[in-house]
């Protein structure tokens, strides 16, 4: 049985079992990189907007058709909005998408020259935007180190002991002094994998998890109840 590991109090020591836990997924995860489907900053903002409340999939399934339509932010800011919804009707929320998807093209329009500019400051203006957003904006669109909080992000980072608060902006001011900055972009996309193929909320994976012995909670399932059950990919 593994042993747990203490919560480490002292911000080095904390760094350090983060560095640890960073090489060790880095080489489970090899092939880590953010879901969602894009080829330039405007098609991830609005990938990212469709993506709140719905499976990366899908938004991948929509998104094609959707940026062979509109290649610019004025294509956006231009059309009819029913017009943008036949694309995303069938997401989540697709009215209100729709609504946000459209404000905030007609706002880079309006005060950024139809660029998605490269400032979190800047990317909160934009309707249907908060720092989760701006933040996978900023490292996936731009290379800029940042920590983007999404539901994986934060639920492994609270089990792994890096933070105590459920606040998304909050677990994001708890995770940037310690991640080193060369290494959070990637950082966010290793806890997506290995939250998804081993760390799964409901049924985590314990005893095949490599990080195993570096986590508070190393024994929250039972090698019996992983019998048979085969490893997923992403």
């Amino acid at each position: 049985m593994a042993k747990a590991v203490k919560n480490a109090t002292h911000p080095a020591a904390t760094r350090d079992r983060l560095v640890k836990i960073y090489e060790l997924l880095d080489k489970e995860h090899a092939d880590a990189k953010l879901a969602l489907d894009y080829t330039n900053p405007l098609e991830l903002l609005v990938a990212l907007i469709l993506a709140a409340q719905s499976h990366d999939t899908l938004v991948n399934q929509i998104t094609p058709a959707l940026f062979a339509k509109y290649k610019t932010a004025r294509d956006y800011a231009d059309a009819p909005r029913q017009e943008i919804f036949e694309f995303v009707k069938r997401i989540n929320f697709a009215g209100i998408k729709t609504g946000r998807i459209q404000s905030c093209c007609q706002e880079l329009v309006k005060n950024f020259h139809g660029e998605v500019p490269k400032t979190l400051d800047e990317l909160v203006t934009l309707p249907g935007v908060g720092r989760k957003t701006g933040n996978i904006v900023l490292g996936n669109a731009f290379g800029i180190p940042a920590i983007g909080v999404d539901t994986h992000v934060m639920r492994l980072s609270q089990r792994l002991g890096f933070t105590k608060n459920s606040n998304p902006d909050k677990i994001e001011f708890d995770l940037t002094p310690i991640v080193p900055k060369e290494k959070q972009i990637r950082f966010c996309h290793l806890l997506q994998y290995h939250g998804r193929r081993v760390c799964i909320a409901k049924k985590p994976r314990c005893p095949m998890c490599v990080i195993n012995h570096l986590c508070p909670y190393p024994d929250k399932t039972k090698p019996e109840e992983l019998k048979s059950r085969p490893r997923k990919s992403s």
